[in-house]
């Protein structure tokens, strides 16, 4: 019922009552330097050993370490590359230029006002997370993302491409679609694609899937004699 700004706090209580480390990875500069140490180095290293410029950098944000940290990196070796950042079109945040209220520790002091329930799990909060709002100016364009654009871009990687990726991946990847029409012919565009599918089994992502076989499925099965699942009466 609180939304991100009560996950946040209730995670401060909890580890208040029982002498819990709490991580504060929406504050904290650890989370956005391991990005500018570790993720930032790979795509720049790997394109490198392919003799390969990057044009674009395209990244949700969910606490915006990623965005933050190896956009950081990749402007510093790469001052051409564009990055392109994309948020829920339900909930821009970003898009609406109103900034976040604070609390003295930087964590959230209520719920933002552009916030709207958005579709894409583990992204935008809220509220703009300090971490994501300390790299704002890396970005040289934002995407908005349309309702149902994450789910449907992911189903068709799994079916098209055979990669297995979250929501939030397919939000991406639908950002780095647009950003690839506009693009010159030949640009190299890198897209972050963070979560794998399997922890979205309970979500609209596989909504669409039966849990049991469908008719079709059971022809297959029953096309040879034996080890049939036959459904339940």
């Amino acid at each position: 019922a609180g939304k991100g700004t009560g996950m946040v706090e209730k995670a401060n209580e909890l580890a208040e009552k029982h002498g819990w480390f709490l991580c504060h990875q929406f504050e904290t500069d650890a989370n956005w330097k391991f990005h500018y140490d570790t993720t930032g180095p790979e795509i720049c290293n790997d394109l490198k050993s392919i003799g390969s410029d990057l044009d674009y950098f395209v990244s949700g944000y969910g606490t915006g370490g990623t965005f933050h940290g190896a956009g950081k990196y990749i402007k510093e070796k790469s001052p051409d590359t564009k990055i392109i950042l994309a948020e829920p079109g339900a909930a821009n945040l970003i898009g609406s230029g109103i900034k976040t209220d604070r609390n003295d520790d930087g964590s959230p002091a209520g719920s933002h006002p552009a916030f709207a329930a958005h579709p894409i799990q583990g992204w935008t909060p809220d509220f703009i997370p300090l971490v994501l709002e300390q790299g704002l100016g890396l970005q040289d364009e934002m995407v908005e993302i349309p309702d149902g654009a994450g789910v449907e871009t992911s189903q068709a990687l799994a079916r098209n491409e055979g990669i297995l990726t979250g929501i939030s991946g397919g939000a991406t990847m639908w950002a780095a679609i647009e950003t690839a029409k506009k693009a010159p012919e030949g640009s190299v565009i890198v897209a972050m694609l963070p979560d794998t599918g399997e922890r979205y089994l309970s979500t609209p992502l596989f909504a669409s899937i039966d849990a049991d076989m469908n008719e079709e499925e059971l022809e297959i099965a029953r096309s040879t004699p034996n080890f049939i699942l036959e459904p339940s009466a």
